[in-house]
């Protein structure tokens, strides 16, 4: 009888072991996209809940500082005039620069302390529109933001188009607004200030997108590195400005007065 062998114990043929190689490389590249996946979906939440977390100790500091209305601290720095109202409203600005030109040079527990330094005096600086709005305006204003900042960011996250392209133009914009912002200063138009408004929320709902696209590209950068930490801190900055100011926009625009 023909002695024929089974196909099962020919485990030293060549194609065997092809065939096992190309077997266990599929499961060493699914268990690296597995992994990958799992470290994307680590960072993205770092990021969302250090903005979160700096935009809920902005409003708890602006509505403390404001709590009183007219006989409170709020009132007294920044309707009473003086030196105290100004170091208050450009601190945030000058600790943005410093986190943006000197991230390179600090350390990520700096970065940290800068950060919620930051999210304290933008409350500190925004406790005025408790002063100015009603507490139904500021809280229509709120969620709908918190909406519109939810699907532009999911939308962001997900998209397959590539939206680098529009960043140069958003960032440009947004220097015509602080221009136009500046100018209407000493027009006073009220005209002008609710086109401004308008073409803001446009604006940084774009720069929401962006931002939220450009924070998942920079986990491909920095992944497994030192840097993942300092990028989680000002990817949360980026994304914070970008709620804080569509939020600012919108309020001036449907916003009604606390008188």
């Amino acid at each position: 009888m023909a002695n024929w062998s089974d196909p099962r114990q020919q485990n030293g043929s060549p194609f065997a072991r092809q065939g096992e190689a190309s077997f266990r490389t599929t499961r060493v590249g699914a268990s690296r996209a597995e992994g990958y996946d799992e470290g994307l979906r680590s960072y993205m939440l770092s990021v969302y809940n250090y903005m979160t977390s700096g935009i809920l100790l902005t409003g708890i500091v602006a509505l403390a500082f404001a709590w009183g209305g007219a006989s409170s601290p709020a009132a007294a720095v920044f309707m009473g005039g003086g030196i105290l109202k100004y170091i208050i409203m450009f601190s945030p600005l000058a600790i943005v620069f410093a986190m943006s030109f000197g991230q390179a040079r600090m350390s990520t527990s700096t970065l940290q302390s800068l950060f919620w330094g930051f999210a304290v005096l933008m409350g500190l600086s925004l406790s005025t529109i408790f002063l100015v709005y009603s507490g139904t305006s500021i809280a229509g204003a709120f969620f709908a933001t918190a909406s519109g900042f939810a699907a532009l960011s999911l939308y962001g996250y997900t998209t397959k188009r590539d939206l680098s392209a529009f960043g140069t133009f958003l960032i440009i914009g947004v220097v015509g607004l602080i221009v136009a912002s500046i100018i209407n200063m000493f027009l006073q138009s009220g005209p002008m200030g609710l086109v401004i408004s308008a073409v803001g929320v446009l604006l940084f709902a774009g720069l929401t997108a962006y931002d939220t696209q450009r924070t998942k590209n920079l986990y491909y950068q920095v992944a497994g590195t030192d840097m993942v930490g300092k990028v989680v801190i000002m990817s949360a900055l980026s994304l914070y400005l970008d709620f804080i100011n569509m939020f600012l926009f919108i309020l001036r625009l449907f916003g009604s007065s606390r008188n």
